[in-house]
Order: structure tokens, then sequence, then C-alpha cells
């Protein structure tokens, strides 16, 4: 059998910009197939791994956009170490209502005191979930 389908598909997706697709058509075609799923289902579990890895590489490039030194999360803030630090005030920031006030935060204090990481904790999660953020020092 000639390979000439998989050449122009593959050129075809390649042009399309659909990179998943290319990479994970062959393979959930043989898991669909031997599940006796539809084409249709089959299009739809392609199309949401292609969404997914998107979404994925869009954060990703934001992250980096951003340039934090690293990535944090308040999940990982130990309020414990710093008790003079106003946990309900940073957990009430970290509601974003700032952000649809179009407010501005300064975090001042001497060093090792969380600043950083609390600043990069909130823009982090606000980026996998919509807006984009830059850390100033």
């Amino acid at each position: 059998m000639s390979d000439t389908p998989q050449v122009l598909l593959g050129h075809h997706l390649k042009k399309l910009r659909l990179p998943t697709f290319l990479a994970e058509y062959d393979k959930l075609a043989q898991q669909c197939a031997a599940r006796n799923e539809t084409h249709v289902q089959y299009l739809l579990r392609l199309s949401e791994l292609e969404l997914i890895e998107r979404e994925r590489r869009m954060i990703e490039r934001r992250i980096k956009a951003a340039k934090f030194p690293a990535v944090k999360s308040l999940d990982s803030f130990d309020f414990t170490v710093i008790p003079s630090l106003n946990k309900p005030l940073v957990l009430e920031l970290a509601r974003s209502e700032y952000i649809e006030r179009r407010e501005n935060i300064i975090a001042l204090g001497p060093s090792g005191t969380g600043k950083t990481h609390v600043a990069i904790a909130k823009p982090a999660t606000m980026i996998t979930i919509i807006a984009s953020g830059r850390l100033y020092e």
C-alpha cells in the first residue's frame, strides 16, 4: 500500500499547524478502532488533545514572557515562617479583585519576607486562567 495518504496528511496537518493531530492521529485511530468508537468520537478525542496541548503551550509561553525568577504558588508558601505577614490580606489579594478594579499592588519589606513568592504566586495562577502578568523588581 502506498504511503502517499500519510505523507499528504502529514503535510496538511503541518500547514494547518496541528502538531498534536500529527503526533497522535495514528495511535489514537488504533485505540478508537479497538474500542469500536465512531469517527466522530475519534475526531472529538483528537481535537481535545490538540486543545489541551495548545493551552499547555500558551500557559508556558505566558509564564516565560512574565519573566518570573521561578514559578511559585500560594499553596507552597509557609505563612508560619513569617508570622508578621498579614495572611488574611494575602489571601484577599489572591481573590484578584484588585485586577477588576485596575489597582496596582506594591509589596514592601526586608529581604526574605516572601514578597517575591507572593508576587509571583498570583500572576502565575492568573496566567493559567486568563490574564497575563509581569513581575517588576
